[in-house]
């Protein structure tokens, strides 16, 4: 199991990730309301403008300060990681 900071020491499960969005488009800004009013949004952006939005195979939805591409490079070096352990294990 790998986790990935999305922000001011909020770690997220990287295997459990669907999608990183970027929050400017108009339905991510629909799907953010709809995890808020339905309870399922989790704000990790500690007050500041939200960058980024994570969605979750929990049907959970994030919402992080960082932009969504340095998500997603942190994701990919998340894999990377694992790959190694595989590697190493075997």
């Amino acid at each position: 199991m790998k986790f990935v900071n999305v922000g001011f020491n909020n770690m997220i499960n990287a295997e459990r990730v669907i999608a990183v969005v970027n929050s400017d488009s108009s339905p991510a800004k629909r799907l953010m309301q709809d995890a808020k009013d339905s309870g399922r949004a989790i704000d990790c952006t500690c007050g500041r403008k939200t960058r980024c939005v994570i969605i979750m195979d929990s049907d959970h939805v994030i919402l992080s300060a960082i932009q969504n591409e340095t998500i997603s490079a942190r994701m990919s070096g998340a894999a990377d990681d694992t790959a190694g352990e595989e590697a190493a294990n075997d």
